[in-house]
C-alpha cells in the first residue's frame, strides 16, 4: 500500500460536495469532543484496525475528525494528522452507504481543513485502491513509500508466540 500525494492548493469546491450529501439526507461535520465515544465506537465496529488514529485524532485541538451523519445515525468519517502530521486518514463509509458522495464530501472537508492550517500538500497515507483519490482529488503515488511509516505497525502477538 502506498502514500499518495494530493495539492491542497488545487482541490475541488468543498462546497457543491456538501450540499450533494445534504440533499441525501447527510450532513458531513468537524466532529467536536462530544463526539468522541459514539466516533470511537462506530470505528471500531466498522473499521477496528483504525481505531487507535481516530482516537488520537480526538485528542488534537481542533478535533482532526470530521463525520458523516444520517440524523444521529453515523455513516463515515475522516481524520487527519493521526499517524503523522500532514497525513490524511483513517477514512471509511459504511459499505451501505459508499457510491453516494459520501466519501468524497468527507475527504474534501479533510483536505480544505488541511489547506486552511497552512498545508500546500496533503499525504493519504498507505492507501489500498488508489482510483478514488486519484478521481476525486488527482492524487498521484509518491515513489518508494511502499510500505511507508506504515511498515513498522506493531502486533499484539503474546511474547514467545510464533
Amino acid at each position: 500500500m502506498e502514500d499518495l500525494l494530493v495539492r491542497l492548493y488545487d482541490v475541488p469546491s468543498l462546497e457543491e460536495a456538501l450540499a450533494a450529501t445534504r440533499s441525501k439526507g447527510v450532513t458531513v461535520r468537524a466532529a467536536l469532543g462530544m463526539d468522541r465515544a459514539p466516533v470511537v465506537n462506530w470505528v471500531s465496529s466498522h473499521f477496528p484496525g483504525w481505531k487507535s488514529e481516530t482516537e488520537v485524532a480526538f485528542g488534537r485541538l481542533p478535533v482532526s475528525c470530521f463525520v458523516a451523519a444520517r440524523g444521529e445515525a453515523i455513516i463515515g468519517f475522516a481524520c487527519y494528522d493521526a499517524t503523522c502530521r500532514n497525513f490524511l486518514g483513517p477514512m471509511g463509509v459504511a459499505a451501505e452507504e459508499r457510491e453516494r458522495g459520501i466519501g468524497r464530501a468527507l475527504l474534501l472537508a479533510v483536505l480544505h481543513a488541511q489547506r486552511s492550517q497552512g498545508y500546500a500538500y496533503s499525504i493519504v497515507g498507505g492507501v489500498g485502491p488508489t482510483e478514488f483519490y486519484a478521481k476525486v482529488v488527482r492524487a498521484i503515488p509518491i515513489p518508494g513509500s511502499n510500505p511507508g511509516i506504515y511498515g513498522s505497525r506493531l502486533s499484539c502477538s503474546a511474547p514467545g508466540s510464533a
